[in-house]
């Protein structure tokens, strides 16, 4: 009998001993097929412990310190990095910026992939061929995406801007004027919602079409049938999407990195709260006040996830039962 088998087989707690006792295995061949499964877990698990544990470890106690990339004595002061950066303006500006790329990025993507996912669940001739091409710039690296779309975005000589013209339209500066650095951030974004379209495509063809059928019969159109059928049943694609696309949205670092030089600009408009926490920690080499930032991040994000949880969990479909 395998470990699994038997510890969901034991049957509750018995009273006067602790859950640790009680999931250790007892038998001689239950402790053979534990010490197996611990032999061969081993190297993610000493992965996982010096290479994820230790850092955040050592980011944690660095954040109450005044530790320094070039070295010195690493003295403990508290609270002071903490105090410091709540009274920041540069802070605030990048978490303002970050909120804004979020909050419009997120549902738009959501928006746009799930367009594409239900045009690609569509019965039409070369329909692998349409889902191939949809999701091969997902897969280029981003870093190498991010170079791309700064030469697309080029005022003088960018792709967008010399269609516009065409069209007699004078196109934005782009990365180069402060109002249209985020949209252009934004559409940049857009351009790498194959993975998430891949998901609600895969959704979508999780839908009854039994139920579709029944809904035409009853008279509801496009829509009530979208609504009403189709949304419930990829309501656990949406929340996936949201989720990870919040917390995604807060990390956002590689994209305004790469394109505006890692200095935040124009004007500060591209100063996200990653390109600051990156600036605070090598640019400045404060490495103590860069692990404050990290932490602070952490817990907006925490924050974040957990309430858009708590609000779109008590709504999401699982296949028979609403939570």
């Amino acid at each position: 009998m395998s470990v699994t088998r038997s510890i969901t087989t034991r049957g509750p707690k018995p009273r006067g001993t602790s859950w640790l006792t009680h999931w250790i295995p007892r038998t001689k061949r239950q402790r053979a097929t534990f010490g197996w499964g611990l032999f061969f877990t081993a190297p993610a698990i000493i992965g996982l412990v010096v290479f994820t544990g230790g850092p955040i470890i050592t980011s944690a106690v660095n954040s109450f310190t005044n530790a320094n990339l070039l070295g010195g004595t690493k003295q403990w002061i508290g609270w002071q990095n903490y105090t410091q950066l709540f009274a920041d303006d540069q802070w605030w500006l990048s978490l303002g910026n970050t909120l804004f790329l979020t909050v419009i990025s997120v549902p738009l993507s959501i928006a746009v992939a799930l367009g594409l996912a239900l045009l690609l669940n569509l019965r039409v001739k070369g329909l692998g061929i349409y889902r191939v091409i949809f999701f091969i710039p997902s897969i280029v690296p981003i870093v190498a995406s991010a170079v791309i779309w700064a030469y697309v975005l080029n005022p003088q000589y960018g792709v967008i801007n010399n269609v516009l013209s065409i069209f007699g339209i004078q196109g934005p500066g782009w990365l180069s004027d402060p109002a249209w650095s985020k949209p252009a951030l934004i559409l940049f974004g857009l351009w790498g919602v194959g993975n998430l379209m891949v998901i609600l495509l895969a959704g979508l063809q999780g839908v009854p079409q039994d139920l579709l059928e029944q809904a035409s019969l009853d008279g509801a159109g496009a829509w009530q049938k979208f609504r009403n059928v189709t949304v419930p049943f990829i309501s656990p694609q949406l929340l996936f999407a949201t989720i990870t696309g919040l917390i995604a949205g807060f990390q956002y670092f590689t994209q305004a990195f790469v394109m505006t030089g890692g200095y935040g600009d124009p004007a500060g408009s591209t100063l996200v709260s990653g390109v600051y926490l990156y600036q605070s920690a090598f640019y400045h080499y404060q490495l103590g006040y860069s692990s404050a930032v990290g932490w602070v991040l952490f817990v907006i994000i925490a924050i974040v996830s957990i309430l858009a949880y708590r609000i779109m969990g008590r709504r999401v479909y699982y296949g028979g039962e609403a939570r």
